[in-house]
């Protein structure tokens, strides 16, 4: 059994995948197994009809699937965004169809949302190696001016050719990348999680990320020049972490800090020379901020950690409830998020103890496992810049000084337990701050 395979045992939603050159011409063949006799739709925008629905229409027709007129976003602005959620629901709601979503991110979003309000299945058919959101539960969608993600099931059955894939904008396959890499230092988080007590590491998730990921890492340049062999390799790391997402329904296989980053500058709606930034380039740059992180946390003796005196200066909830009252004055969605997050994980003075007599037990081990697990930073930057993907925060419109506000904002933003929430339990947080962007520093603030 082949890791494809071995993967599709355990996914709650996917039931077939097809990867290699030439394969758009077996969706029919695909939608026929997995919807039989029902009638086809294709979702696509204007690019994604050309570079691939006109030869997914080429294969329904050839294969006698019974199919209706194609549904195209015409759209210059068009992005996963509700108003559009709204407009295909309408189209689609009055006719017996199953979609096809011909696309990448945008599309497959708004296809897997509004299939899932309809209470229907879909298969997609994808044009771009640019995240790994294609195989996993939940759409990233735009309402009321927030980004907000919505459970709904991932594709019944998904085609992806790596030739049509590495001809996109270079910019998509990039942010894929960002996107991959990302999962290098969040499986560093999920053992500390699991050291922790918080969340205990799943080896069947664990390996279908990260068995084969450094490999699909290894050559940034010639995925920015097209590669189509190395494309493959990126889409299947994509494809295996949306899996992994299916296989145990969270996305701890595939998040951890750097993906916090992403999802603060989600909520202040963090645009670039007029553009949204890229899912992908915004957990790029959170990928070096948690890289940074944990080399400072490998840094510390914490082996000789004092507890005692972490224990002596942790906050009640009372305290921690007014001191996140008082951060986020200024920002009240940050602050309703902050609250309900922070409570999530908040345990008392026992229960930190607990934790941190654990990690200081475990750290000896521990230390290695992380060090061997994660690329460092430098090579973490370079890769970013070989491949065509912001390696400073700048390039996504983040100033320095916006960058360590962010960082200040990461321990309270999400439940998830990661290296930020140890460095902020271990008392190290300010320290960490001037290690970052202290004067001569990688992110100093001027």
């Amino acid at each position: 059994m082949n890791k494809i395979e071995s993967a599709l045992q355990r996914t709650t939603d996917t039931k077939a995948l097809i990867i290699g050159a030439g394969v758009v011409s077996q969706t029919a063949s695909m939608f026929k197994d997995l919807f039989g006799d029902k009638r086809a739709i294709i979702v696509a925008d204007k690019n994604t009809w050309e570079v691939a629905g006109k030869a997914v229409a080429e294969s329904l027709a050839a294969a006698n699937v019974p199919a209706v007129e194609p549904y195209i976003f015409t759209d210059d602005e068009f992005y996963a965004e509700w108003r559009f959620v709204e407009m295909l629901k309408s189209h689609l709601e009055p006719m017996d169809v199953i979609a096809i979503a011909v696309g990448s991110g945008v599309i497959n979003d708004t296809v897997k949302y509004v299939s899932h309000l309809l209470s229907r299945k879909y298969m997609c058919v994808g044009t771009a190696a640019s995240m790994d959101g294609y195989t996993a539960y939940g759409s990233s969608i735009t309402k009321d001016g927030n980004k907000q993600t919505f459970d709904c099931p991932a594709p019944y059955g998904f085609v992806m050719d790596p030739v049509i894939a590495a001809a996109a904008p270079k910019e998509l396959v990039a942010s894929g990348y960002a996107d991959l890499i990302a999962k290098i230092p969040a499986a560093a988080d999920w053992l500390l999680a699991d050291v922790t007590g918080n969340e205990a590491v799943d080896k069947f998730a664990w390996d279908l990320v990260q068995n084969g990921l450094r490999e699909s890492l290894s050559a940034p340049a010639a995925l920015a020049e097209g590669d189509v062999a190395m494309t493959e390799a990126l889409s299947e790391g994509l494809l295996m972490s949306g899996f992994a997402m299916q296989a145990i329904q969270s996305s701890r296989p595939a998040s951890g800090t750097e993906h916090q980053f992403s999802h603060c500058w989600d909520m202040e709606n963090l645009c670039y020379e007029g553009k949204h930034v890229s899912h992908g380039f915004k957990v790029g740059i959170g990928t070096l901020a948690s890289t940074a992180s944990l080399e400072f946390l490998l840094s510390k003796d914490i082996a000789n950690l004092d507890v005692d005196a972490c224990v002596a200066a942790w906050k009640t909830w009372e305290e921690q409830e007014k001191e996140i009252h008082e951060i986020f004055a200024d920002k009240p969605g940050h602050l309703a998020r902050a609250l309900k997050e922070t409570k999530g994980k908040y345990v008392d003075a026992d229960g930190l103890r607990k934790q941190l007599e654990a990690l200081k037990a475990a750290w000896p081990m521990l230390k290695e496992q992380i060090r061997e697990q994660i690329i460092p930073f430098e090579e973490v930057r370079n890769n970013l810049r070989l491949v065509g993907a912001p390696y400073e925060p700048e390039h996504i419109g983040v100033t320095r000084e916006r960058m360590r506000q962010t960082f200040a904002y990461i321990p309270y933003m999400r439940s998830r337990y990661t290296n930020v929430d140890v460095i902020y339990r271990c008392g190290l947080m300010e320290e960490l701050l001037d290690n970052l962007f202290g004067e001569g520093k990688v992110w100093a603030v001027k």
